[in-house]
């Protein structure tokens, strides 16, 4: 039986708005549910990737984590900044030339940097994995994860229709910019007062 403080975590962190949410919700908006089903398997793949890592190396993990703290920071901020500039200047779907979503890999790989699915690997390795075998552990996160990120790709999805006037689109992407803005820039101010 699984721990309901474990699963209240996960399910909480899961929904909350984050990087990837805000990412699948403008997907969903820009390129339908879809198209962003590779993204929300990719999140749902790198966390699990993060996951299984920070429970193998966990204590090699803390220590190294204190030392690239400050660039795993600026990198995962840089790219968010990047991220919101892309999502700022981005425009409905049938005006852009081949326009597609994050691919599977680019959201794997986009796990890397972020600061918020590292928090909740880092801290679900620490407190419940001493409990939960391995195996349930991956199962369980990534059953729990899916539906609570898909919950964005399909908010995103629903809202296309309400957004197919380009300029309550451009409202919607430079809302979903700024969040990202912040994020990056609250990442940065807890780094600089650290």
């Amino acid at each position: 039986m699984l721990d309901p403080s474990y699963i209240s975590y996960v399910v909480v962190m899961s929904v909350t708005p984050g990087p990837n949410n805000v990412m699948l919700a403008t997907s969903g908006v820009n390129y339908g549910l879809k198209k962003t089903l590779p993204m929300v398997l990719g999140i749902i793949a790198g966390c699990l990737v993060q996951l299984l890592f920070s429970i193998l190396a966990f204590e090699q993990l803390l220590h190294w984590m204190a030392m690239i703290r400050i660039p795993l920071t600026l990198l995962g901020s840089g790219y968010l900044f990047w991220l919101a500039w892309k999502i700022f200047r981005s425009a409905a779907p049938e005006l852009t030339q081949a326009s597609t979503p994050m691919s599977f890999f680019g959201a794997v790989l986009f796990q890397a940097v972020n600061p918020k699915a590292w928090l909740m690997c880092l801290n679900v390795a620490l407190v419940y994995a001493a409990d939960i075998p391995l195996s349930w552990m991956l199962l369980s996160y990534g059953s729990m994860t899916l539906p609570c990120v898909i919950i964005w790709a399909m908010l995103g999805d629903k809202m296309s229709g309400l957004l197919q006037d380009a300029s309550k689109r451009w409202v919607f992407n430079s809302v979903m910019a700024l969040t990202l803005v912040m994020t990056a820039s609250w990442m940065l101010g807890e780094v600089i007062m650290a």
